[in-house]
């Protein structure tokens, strides 16, 4: 038999299937609240420098690359974090999925253009790295949902977030 799930029916079974039925309703809770906010993302127009600039804030790796960025003195900032958003930016100006009218200008493109770098471009040394960096809490993870918080209060207040002096 195959597409099915068995279920060993132990003293805590039910309480399992319970549980898991509780987080399933969780997970398509967030789903339709993170589709709502997506959908208005797709509303939000953003230009090429508040993307490149959401993107370096995004990615910026430590406190250090973020007070010289602050400072506008970005020959001093490491080339491995240049190279990183350039790449990131790239994404967002050339892949196809970023042409789209929802992605294309908009504040989810550029959301889109972290979580893509991530999923698309960036190398990994196996699937087991880049599922950890994605999905288990790693760099991927944890730049993504910077990229969210950044995205949020940039559909709330505007490119005054994106201004650091």
């Amino acid at each position: 038999m195959t597409n099915v799930v068995r279920i060993k029916h132990t003293s805590g079974a039910k309480q399992r299937i319970e549980n898991a039925h509780k987080i399933m309703g969780l997970a398509n809770t967030l789903s339709n609240q993170l589709e709502g906010i997506f959908n208005e993302w797709t509303k939000v127009k953003v230009t090429d420098r508040e993307v490149r600039k959401l993107i370096q804030l995004a990615l910026c790796p430590n406190k250090e690359t973020l007070d010289l960025l602050q400072k506008g003195a970005e020959d001093e900032i490491s080339t491995v974090f240049k190279n990183t958003v350039e790449d990131a930016f790239a994404y967002a100006m050339i892949s196809d999925t970023q042409q789209m009218d929802t992605t294309k200008g908009t504040l989810f493109g550029a959301y889109n253009a972290v979580t893509g770098y991530y999923q698309n471009v960036r190398n990994y040394k196996n699937d087991e790295a880049k599922l950890q960096s994605i999905v288990l809490g790693g760099t991927a993870q944890l730049k993504s949902q910077k990229a969210f918080e950044l995205c949020t209060a940039f559909a709330l207040d505007g490119a005054e977030i994106l201004n650091l002096n």
